[in-house]
């Protein structure tokens, strides 16, 4: 909540004094941020060692010797369900604790759920590093998920309550920042690796202890936010904390009255989180609140992300140059990322996903229809290699695309949009939801690839535009707007306004502007 408030006023909303950019606000941001590093290593070695020769030989023998025999159909190469319950079981083990997590949160606070999480990474990247069978694997692999939902629950919002309501957008998208560097540490790690011959594959896993390490080590030097800890009855605390992100000098008074007002509200409805966000007074904010994890897992750049290395090897790149292709992707996804991060608190959110979507749907129908014409044809394993140029480029040209919007948006706009009586329920929700998704998606694409061929980036495709479609006509938007007003934005859209009850705020509704 203390995402920088506004102070109402006639023909407008000015920041409270004193809500600008500290020194401190930017170290605890990025400490917090910088939990992302755990999805996105994790994102981004698994892909890499799902096709490396030493990993398959040990683990998944029929893959690796199916894979040389597969002539027949060079979609298939890939197709075992172990192999992607080795990528798919880290969603469904954060998608059970992020629900956990929620309550959690409520009970000691989201700078140590950030702890824990880290804890949890650090236990399950050891295992897997130790792994001796795929039993060890997979358990290392659900304890890296319980460690990615505790911290996927905890950081986003973390930022959101912390930073300054008119750079909110660019504070939060930081964690979407995290994320890309751990995907690219990721991959440039695996390109070394891969010339290991025998255990290259253990020393790419095992490296996803220093994520967890800069998260333990990080989540001593935080405070907890100054709405969590009125929440939990420690009001000299959080205000001490809320000087101290805003600055020593900044008369924080009119933002802490609005904290605890908020949190007092919030007090008198502490019962029943989820059930009321199924409630019609809550539609609208679960509406969005789903729409967008949901949606996010069908614009297909989850598995672009995770199996970029096994689709580059599908369309006939060598092991090393498919890892070298998708060093080049997540450099373009860091490169849209922090251009994201500049603009997004001047463009507003709703036109980043707009444009973000048209991009990645050209693109995805683009890579169909080169697969389509030149991916196993006269009894070719491999396409040409001027087309399988071509694949890589537009895979990053879609990956631009979605490093500009949706991969920032997906953390940003969930995390600002719900009051507080709902907030940490409204968050796991998502989250919950986007984990569970992510999982089924994981566990199918390659036998969607094997099935479907080039029509799964078609498939792709269609939802991208019908996901447009929606964030055009029903998102509000929210850039520059306070925590504590949001609901603002409701009352004014053409549609969710029907479910907004009017409230004692409504003198202050009318003055923010959402321009």
């Amino acid at each position: 909540m203390a995402g920088g408030g506004f102070v109402a006023a006639r023909g407008g909303a000015h920041d409270y004094g004193g809500g600008g950019v500290t020194f401190s606000v930017v170290v605890t941001s990025l400490m917090a941020a910088s939990c992302g590093l755990i999805y996105g290593y994790d994102s981004g070695v698994t892909g890499g060692v799902t096709q490396m020769d030493s990993f398959l030989s040990k683990f998944f023998p029929e893959v690796q010797s199916g894979r040389k025999g597969a002539r027949s159909d060079p979609y298939c190469k890939y197709d075992n369900q172990w192999l992607t319950a080795f990528s798919s079981s880290l969603f469904i083990a954060g998608a059970l604790s992020s629900l956990v997590a929620s309550r959690v949160t409520r009970k000691i606070g989201r700078q140590a759920v950030m702890l824990l999480g880290g804890a949890m990474f650090l236990a399950g990247s050891i295992i897997n590093a130790a792994a001796a069978n795929i039993a060890m694997l997979i358990a290392g692999r659900m304890l890296l998920g319980f460690g990615l939902g505790f911290t996927l629950q905890a950081a986003p919002v973390y930022l959101s309550e912390t930073a300054p309501a008119r750079w909110r957008g660019a504070f939060t998208s930081g964690y979407n920042t995290f994320v890309v560097i751990g995907i690219l540490s990721a991959t440039i790690t695996n390109y070394f690796t891969n010339r290991i011959p025998g255990w290259g594959w253990r020393v790419s896993l095992g490296l996803a202890a220093a994520p967890g390490v800069i998260i333990i080590v990080g989540a001593f030097f935080v405070p907890d936010t100054p709405s969590s800890l009125v929440l939990r009855g420690h009001p000299d605390r959080a205000r001490a904390a809320l000087q101290r992100i805003r600055g020593h000098h900044a008369d924080v008074d009119a933002e802490f009255k609005d904290i605890v007002r908020a949190v007092d509200e919030a007090r008198q409805n502490d019962t029943g989180a989820y059930r009321r966000l199924f409630s019609k007074e809550y539609r609208h904010y679960l509406a969005v609140g789903l729409a967008i994890p949901i949606f996010y897992q069908f614009t297909g750049m989850i598995v672009i992300s995770v199996f970029s290395p096994v689709l580059f090897r599908t369309v006939g790149f060598s092991s090393q140059k498919a890892i070298l292709g998708s060093v080049i992707n997540s450099i373009t996804n860091l490169v849209a990322t922090l251009l994201s991060t500049f603009v997004m608190d001047r463009t507003g959110r709703r036109f980043l996903f707009i444009i973000g979507g048209i991009g990645m749907m050209i693109c995805e129908v683009a890579i169909s229809w080169v697969m389509a014409g030149h991916l196993g044809k006269h009894q070719g394993v491999t396409m040409p290699r001027s087309y399988a140029t071509a694949v890589l480029v537009l895979i990053c040209m879609c990956t631009f695309s979605f490093g500009l919007s949706w991969a920032p948006l997906r953390w940003v706009v969930p995390s600002e949009i719900y009051p507080v009586e709902i907030r940490s329920a409204g968050q796991a929700m998502s989250i919950s939801v986007a984990l569970c998704l992510g999982f089924a998606e994981l566990q199918v694409f390659i036998a969607l690839l094997c099935a479907m061929k080039y029509g799964v980036f078609l498939f792709y495709a269609g939802w991208l535009l019908i996901m447009t479609i929606f964030m055009a006509a029903f998102l509000p938007e929210t850039k520059g707007v306070p925590l504590e007003a949001m609901q603002s934005i409701w009352t004014r859209h053409w549609y969710w306004k029907r479910f907004v009850r009017d409230t004692k705020h409504g003198s202050q509704i009318n003055s923010i502007s959402t321009s």
